[in-house]
């Protein structure tokens, strides 16, 4: 069996959907799995040594099974506004600008379309989540996200619109309107998602849908308030201020913010405040913690944090007594100089870095992609996370690592510990760490357990989708 939830736009809840559909199939005893073809997203996860969106790895852990390369076949990871980085079934094909992407798609679809066979051979059922929206009828041709995999892999589609945004039976009439005959001929379904208030008050507009396109409604489905607490995939969704705690935390909103979800057991700590700091905005000085963040161009972004004059503002917040840690691309900023002599990131460059911690960092080709146990020595805490990361740092402050891993340095720190860094994404899910490190900095950790709550969500989701969606009729089109 397979399905595919397509989106009648960007960030209808896709995602989220999939993730939701995916505990509560594995719950009914199906052997699931979720794939997505095409993903765009500097919110990468680790699986099997390669490459894939935060997003498949959080439907895997819904499925109750490890994620795979093949769950995302092809990650786009941004470095610019015109050009990507392609990992292709985990692995780093090729840097490729918008405008030739397009050459390069018909070579995709044939590990497109192997990953996807792979996954239905050992599952009941595969949830394929569509990128973006088929309605994008300019990007239709070779297209490997969502038509042309739909009708490559001969898989249903549903269609799901946002109804929270306005203007949902436009979404829906008019992608159907835009498609091709044998592409629209592949939807045989629609979902309404995020509906706030009394859904009877849709009725009208959901038998026009029905009218106007022939499909079947599948739901309409009410707001779900907890999807916070999941990891969010598109930066999109970063902003703001989470948490009412005294201890506050902030963190600079970089261009090419990456695997940003490093924040979310931090948001959900009772005695935190976390506020994303935007462009345009300085950063608290008042801040007892500031984290610079990953990123996927780290020179540019660097460039970027200087332009919004957070280099005066961080040097004011470590004077007034803030700690300062650097993760991964936020970690190499905050060295004595970045090189890239052979344009790694772009144009042979080397620039000063903020000059806060004693180390220097020299960008590389190879890229280093595994999940990683490391030890804090200064609370004897574990910290299970993974590195994705181009270059190598090195210098005199990597002799206090943050970290060490089977006996070697991990990170670094200024002599008086108030300026750390480290590669280690995912450090504070492990709930004995993160309550040991906020404690080291002054905060009130609470009893808070990461994953316990991202359990509890899924769950929650699950429950939410089987009331508001026919799910039985949703297994009878993908046995079709």
């Amino acid at each position: 069996m397979r399905i595919m939830i397509q989106g009648a736009g960007s960030n209808v809840g896709k995602s989220l959907l999939v993730a939701g559909l995916c505990r509560l199939f594995t719950r009914q005893g199906l052997t699931v799995r979720p794939f997505k073809p095409q993903n765009m997203s500097n919110n990468a996860a680790v699986a099997e040594g390669g490459e894939i969106g935060r997003a498949q790895a959080l439907q895997a852990r819904a499925c109750k099974t490890q994620p795979t390369v093949h769950m995302n076949p092809v990650l786009l990871k941004p470095e610019s506004e015109t050009g990507a980085q392609v990992i292709v079934q985990g692995k780093r094909l090729t840097t490729v600008r918008a405008k030739d992407y397009a050459a390069l798609k018909p070579q995709l679809i044939t590990p497109v379309l192997d990953s996807f066979h792979r996954l239905q051979a050992e599952a009941d059922l595969v949830i394929v989540e569509g990128a973006g929206s088929p309605a994008e009828v300019n990007l239709r041709k070779n297209d490997i996200a969502n038509m042309g995999f739909a009708r490559a892999s001969q898989t249903p589609v549903i269609l799901t619109g946002d109804i929270d945004r306005g203007g949902v039976i436009a979404q829906l009439v008019g992608t159907q309107t835009v498609l091709e005959p044998q592409d629209a001929a592949m939807i045989k379904g629609f979902l309404i998602n995020k509906f706030r208030g009394d859904p009877s008050l849709f009725d009208d507009g959901y038998r026009l849908i029905q009218q106007r396109t022939g499909w079947q409604g599948l739901g309409v489905i009410p707001w779900f308030p907890h999807a916070h607490r999941l990891p969010a995939e598109d930066a999109a969704d970063l902003g703001g201020t989470k948490g009412t705690g005294k201890f506050l935390i902030a963190v600079p909103h970089l261009n090419r913010i990456a695997n940003f979800d490093d924040l979310d057991p931090l948001a959900q700590e009772p005695g935190v405040t976390l506020k994303i700091v935007p462009p345009g905005q300085p950063l608290p000085v008042e801040a007892d913690l500031i984290i610079l963040p990953g990123s996927k161009a780290t020179i540019a972004d660097l460039a970027h944090f200087r332009a919004q004059g957070w280099d005066i503002d961080l040097a004011a917040a470590l004077r007034r007594g803030a700690h300062i840690l650097g993760l991964c691309g936020g970690y190499q900023m905050l060295g004595k100089e970045i090189a890239d002599p052979d344009g790694i990131e772009g144009n042979p460059a080397s620039v000063p870095g903020l000059g806060l911690l004693d180390v220097t960092t020299t960008m590389t080709p190879d890229k280093r992609v595994t999940e990683t146990t490391a030890l804090h020595p200064a609370s004897g805490t574990e910290a299970k996370g993974y590195e994705i990361h181009l270059g190598r740092t090195e210098g005199p402050d990597r002799t206090r690592p943050l970290f060490t891993v089977h006996g070697h340095p991990e990170g670094a720190q200024r002599p008086d510990g108030r300026v750390m860094g480290s590669y280690l994404h995912g450090m504070f899910t492990q709930d004995p760490f993160r309550r040991a490190f906020l404690a080291g900095l002054g905060a009130t950790p609470g009893s808070t357990s990461y994953d316990a709550n991202v359990e509890e969500t899924l769950d929650a989701l699950a429950d939410h989708l089987a009331e508001h969606v026919d799910c039985n009729t949703l297994l009878t089109l993908a046995r079709s």
